[in-house]
């Protein structure tokens, strides 16, 4: 028993040891430099509102794929809290998958740093739990900690998005408040590069496409993911740094962890072969026969790569706009277009593989807005010929299309659109409808066709505008930057 104590007393020195290391404003008044310098994301002012609010008595989760820079948002926001002149020793930061704080209660952490620092219940505390999926029934203990300690602003973040999100929801509620941060937009890229103001004017336009199509090329091969920018060896080395940091702990380790996934290298199969495919459309049938996994396994697989926010998917309509009882056929994409890359090598700008990563580029500045949960694709037969229209927006019934959006890396649609758009004019016309847009390689204006109204603007620029319209929210009243429609409400983030 004397043996015992004698353990837990040594564990709480090592424990206030750990607390020191990592958090060393408690001494120097700042983070760490290396948080300090680097840029930040686009999404930090909305992260730090919610932080820095004190009067709602609800924990922040931050959530979001592995590299994209939650770790170093927590650091700048903490650095924040101390220029607005928070107490340094009123601040706590805990990896919680450390080791020194395996198996130790959420709880027990934060009486450990009230205790350090003589600091009394009702103290106005800061605290950041990081990685905070690794601790079994976190949220149980998270919430509870809410309820118990009013004065203290909980902040939790973690990778592994598939159980913070569902359970953030499940034993969160009144009690978290989400936030998602995703892989860098195309904005954010050219922003993190310092080529912004060089390749675009005052009125948020290219000014030089083709010099902004060479900047969209790099992006698709290694911009969502911040230390690919800011650090050349991590840049020269994609695949090693993706394939071992990013895809083998989150497919290897991470998810199988939480969801007791016995093949693993199976899981991470099948996700290589929906980023080769990204932007095709599949069906659960063709995916098993192809890869000889049971259908329901897959769509288990399905659901877990969507979670940890890997994947996206956009679901089918027919050519009057409706939706199939029995979701069947589906598009893939990746949420960040440089996973392909990283797995199959870097694309130049005349590989076939362009068309379908344009493509995914567009749908990942979208993937983590709810507008996303309003868009489809169309799929249907005229004649036997079979007909498509890359992106349609329904109204929030469901009922009604409200935009139509057509993905070309080519400008032939612009010198033949007859013959490159028949499937889009003969949706829009049968429709009526007045939000219509074709993206292109280089070309942008509008043309009238067979009665249809049709703009015409480069999709790396069309990159960039959504990508500012969901973080900056600079655009005119949250209108469809190219059909004038607007955006149904709700962006990234929280």
């Amino acid at each position: 028993m004397i043996e015992i104590d004698i353990m837990k007393q040594i564990t709480e020195i090592e424990v206030k040891k750990r607390f020191a290391l990592n958090n060393p404003w408690w001494e120097e008044g700042e983070v760490d430099k290396r948080f300090r310098d680097w840029p930040r994301r686009a999404y930090f002012d909305g992260f730090y509102r919610l932080v820095a609010e004190t009067k709602v008595r609800r924990a922040v989760v931050l959530m979001g794929p592995r590299r994209v820079g939650k770790t170093v948002m927590i650091h700048q926001a903490i650095q924040r809290l101390l220029d607005k002149k928070v107490p340094p020793r009123n601040i706590l930061y805990i990896s919680v998958d450390t080791p020194v704080y395996t198996d130790i209660r959420l709880e027990k952490l934060l009486n450990l740093f009230q205790e350090l620092h003589s600091r009394r219940r009702n103290a106005r505390l800061y605290v950041f739990y990081d990685e905070i999926q690794y601790l079994p029934d976190w949220e149980v203990h998270l919430k509870s900690l809410v309820d118990s300690y009013p004065s203290i602003r909980f902040v939790a973040s973690g990778s592994a998005a598939a159980a913070l999100k569902l359970k953030s929801r499940e034993s969160g509620a009144g009690r978290f408040t989400d936030f998602i941060l995703p892989p860098l937009t195309f904005a954010e890229f050219l922003r993190f590069r310092g080529i912004e103001d060089e390749l675009i004017d005052q009125d948020k336009l290219p000014k030089n496409i083709h010099a902004l199509n060479d900047a969209f090329i790099d992006y698709l091969n290694f911009g969502g993911f911040p230390e690919a920018i800011m650090e050349g060896e991590v840049r020269n080395r994609m695949d090693l740094y993706v394939a071992e940091d990013i895809i083998d702990k989150v497919l290897l380790r991470d998810v199988p962890s939480l969801y007791g996934i016995a093949d693993p290298q199976e899981l991470k199969r099948f996700f290589a072969t929906l980023a080769y495919n990204t932007g095709q459309e599949v069906s659960i049938n063709e995916l098993s026969q192809s890869s000889q996994v049971a259908k329901n396994t897959l769509k288990k697989y399905l659901e877990y790569l969507e979670a940890a926010f890997l994947v996206c998917r956009l679901y089918r309509i027919d050519g009057k706009a409706r939706r199939f009882k029995k979701q069947t056929h589906f598009k893939v994409y990746l949420t960040n277009p440089c996973l392909r890359a990283a797995l199959y090598g870097a694309v130049g700008p005349d590989d076939e593989a362009m068309g379908g990563l344009a493509e995914t580029a567009l749908v990942s500045q979208y993937a983590h807005s709810r507008t996303l949960d309003y868009t489809y694709y169309a799929r249907w037969k005229n004649q036997g010929v079979v007909r498509e229209v890359d992106m349609v927006t329904l109204d929030r019934a469901g009922q009604r299309p409200i935009a139509a959006e057509e993905i070309k890396w080519s400008d032939r649609a612009c010198e033949e659109p007859k013959n490159e758009l028949k499937g889009f004019l003969e949706f829009c016309r049968g429709k009526n409808l007045k939000g219509a847009i074709v993206y292109t390689r280089t070309k942008s204006g509008h043309s009238m066709i067979n009665g249809v109204r049709v703009p015409f603007h480069p999709i790396a620029s069309a990159c960039y505008i959504v990508g500012i319209f969901f973080v900056d929210r600079i655009l005119d009243a949250g209108k469809h930057p190219f059909t004038g429609l607007p955006f149904i409400e709700g962006g990234a983030g929280a």
